[in-house]
């Protein structure tokens, strides 16, 4: 299990290695444009899951949100100190 703190450090790391076999470096190469896109999903598939699945399904689709919102955040120059103080 991982936390936000977790997910964040792994994150950081593989993006700025650039790892050629990491699917988080490989979208963030993509840019802001593609990881919003799948931002925009991955809520939307929240929103569904909240409305017609289970507590399970629902946890997998927030995780997946927060893992593309921390993505956004990390190629974008923010720290998970600029996050936490709008908190």
């Amino acid at each position: 299990m991982k936390s936000f703190d977790d997910l964040w450090e792994e994150l950081s790391v593989k993006i700025s290695n650039e790892e050629t076999e990491s699917h988080s470096a490989l979208l963030a190469k993509s840019g802001p444009h593609e990881i919003g896109k799948k931002i925009v999903e991955e809520a939307a598939e929240v929103w569904m899951a909240a409305e017609h699945e289970n507590s399970e399904a629902l946890s997998l689709e927030i995780s997946q949100l927060i893992y593309h919102l921390q993505v956004m955040a990390i190629v974008k120059g923010l720290s998970k100190e600029d996050i936490y103080k709008k908190l």
